[in-house]
C-alpha cells in the first residue's frame, strides 16, 4: 500500500482508490482498538469514505516514516488546521503542533503506540497560519493493515477552542 493515499480532485478525495482503501484501515483500526464504529458502516467502501470525509469531527492520520508526514484529514481537519489536501499530504505531523509542544506530543504517541489507543488527550495546536487552537478528549489510535502491521497513527476529535495570541 502507498504510505500516502492520493486524493486526486481536493473536493472529492473518497473517489480515488487509494484514499478509499486507507479509509477503510482508519475505520477498521478503530473499531480493533476501541471496541466500536467511529462512523455508521454503510454502503460501500467509497461511501465510507466519503461519509468520514464529510464528518463534522476531525480525523488526522500520518504513517510511519521517522519523522511522519501526515496522509489523511477530512474537510473539518483541513478548514481547522487551514491546510490544502496536498500541503497536508507533504507535512510532518509534529508540525501540528508548536516547538514548545512537541516533546508533550511525542509522548502521547509513544503511549499510543504501546497502548494500542490513547481517547483521554488534550493539547494545544496550530493551523498553518498561526492560529492555534486547544483539543479536547481526542483519541489517538494506532492504524494496523489487513495483516495486523503497523500502519501509523490516527487522532479524532470534536471539541476544540480556539485560543488568543
Amino acid at each position: 500500500m502507498p504510505e500516502t493515499p492520493a486524493p486526486g480532485n481536493p473536493d472529492t478525495p473518497w473517489l480515488n482508490h487509494n484514499w478509499v482503501f486507507h479509509t477503510q484501515i482508519l475505520l477498521d483500526s478503530f473499531r480493533h482498538w476501541i471496541g466500536r464504529e467511529l462512523i455508521p458502516r454503510d454502503g460501500t467502501a467509497g461511501d465510507q469514505a466519503r461519509a468520514l470525509f464529510e464528518s463534522e469531527f476531525v480525523v488526522v492520520s500520518h504513517g510511519t516514516q521517522s519523522d511522519p508526514i501526515l496522509n489523511y484529514g477530512n474537510r473539518t481537519a483541513l478548514k481547522l488546521w487551514e491546510i490544502s489536501i496536498e500541503q497536508l499530504r507533504q507535512t510532518p505531523s509534529r508540525l501540528t503542533a508548536e516547538p514548545l509542544h512537541r516533546d508533550e506530543r511525542a509522548r502521547l504517541l509513544e503511549r499510543t503506540t504501546r497502548q494500542g489507543y490513547v481517547d483521554d488527550y488534550q493539547g494545544i495546536r496550530i493551523a498553518t497560519t498561526g492560529r492555534r487552537f486547544r483539543i479536547h478528549r481526542a483519541t489517538v489510535w494506532n492504524l494496523r493493515d489487513s495483516a495486523g502491521a503497523f500502519a501509523g497513527q490516527a487522532a479524532t476529535f470534536s471539541e476544540w477552542e480556539f485560543l488568543e495570541g
